[in-house]
Order: structure tokens, then sequence, then C-alpha cells
């Protein structure tokens, strides 16, 4: 039930995320479909790929096709009031995607009895995957690249998945707040890694 769960969190916010971001940058109609959707399944299948699990997979997803066709097009048609608000919304649908599909990630990588660090890997690539493809083809700079902390909550919620902390599914619940709680207050109190300023002038 769980996975269900995450899977549809996931596939909504990135969607929603993906088609605000192709909005925002005034893509016409296609282009918001193709980066609503690269940004809600993009990550999945990169993940699919390290684990060795068939890029086929992908494909026999058909309900969380529609539901993510459903939510980019009402984007596309109701976005004007979101747009102006886009650095609070785009983040919040972001944090949410990223904390639902880190936890799926880590979920699956649990199942098929991987490392903890392979673990970890998978929730990053998973929670913070289509965000990355996103940005790119938005012609942004990466979130994950960015100075506030964002890919380490990902791999925070797969440390914790694979060290147990899946047996109840109201521990992923939990999980999933935390994980989307910090990385919100991350961006809104500038919380950030350390960095070397070597180079900077």
């Amino acid at each position: 039930m769980a996975w269900d769960v995450f899977s549809f969190i996931g596939t909504a916010a990135f969607a929603i995320s993906g088609a605000l971001v192709a909005q925002d940058e005034e893509y016409d109609i296609f282009g918001v479909y193709i980066l609503g959707m690269v940004t809600a399944f993009g990550g999945g299948a990169v993940r699919n790929i390290l684990l060795g699990i068939p890029a086929s997979v992908l494909w026999n997803q058909h309900f969380l096709f529609i539901v993510a066709s459903i939510l980019i097009t009402f984007v596309f048609f109701f976005s004007k009031s979101i747009i102006s608000h886009w650095n609070r919304w785009g983040t919040y649908f972001d944090a949410i995607g990223l904390a639902a599909f880190a936890i799926q990630g880590a979920m699956l990588a649990v199942d098929m009895n991987m490392s903890l660090f392979t673990v970890m890997v998978a929730a990053v690539l998973t929670g913070a995957g289509g965000g990355v493809i996103r940005d790119i083809l938005a012609g942004r700079r990466p979130l994950i690249f960015k100075e506030d902390i964002y890919a380490i909550w990902a791999a925070g919620a797969g440390f914790f998945v694979g060290n147990g902390f899946h047996a109840y599914d109201w521990m992923l619940y939990g999980l999933l707040v935390i994980v989307a709680s910090l990385r919100i207050l991350s961006y809104h109190y500038r919380w950030a890694l350390p960095r070397n300023d070597k180079w900077s002038r």
C-alpha cells in the first residue's frame, strides 16, 4: 500500500513541478507535457537502469501516466495564478516529490536486498533525478547543485529506510513529512553544506 501511495504522491508532485517550470519558461503545450512527464518519470527511469530493472517496466505504469497527464493539463490551463508565486509553490511541490520518490526508491532497493550504500544512491537518483533532468532541459542550474541543501535529504531518507525504518507504513509517512519539511526549511532559511571558496573572487 505504501509503495502505491508514494508512487502517486511523487508522480503527482513532480508532474506539477515540471509543468510549472515549463509554464514559467513560456513553453508551448507540447513542451509543458514533455517537461512534466520527464520530471515525473525521469528519476525512476535512471534508478531502474542503475538497479538493472528492465526499462520496459516504466511503460507499465498506465494509471500514473493518466494522473500525470491530467495534472499537467490542469497546470497548463490554470497556472496563471500559480506562476506568480512560483518560488513558493514550486519549492513545495518539488520538496514533496523529492521526499516521496526518495523513500520509494529506497524501498525498491531494500526489496532487492541491496547494500545500504546502494539504497541511499537509489533514493537520491529517484528523488532528485527527475528534477535534475527537468532543470537541464529548462536551461536552469539543477537544484541539486545549488547552495541550499537538496539531495542530502534524499540520501537521509535512504539511510533510514535502509536501516529498517520501514517496518510500518506510519514510519514511512512520518519520514515523508520530515524529509519534505527539512527540504522546505533548508530553502527558506538558506541552510547550506560547506563549500570550497578557495577560487572565489
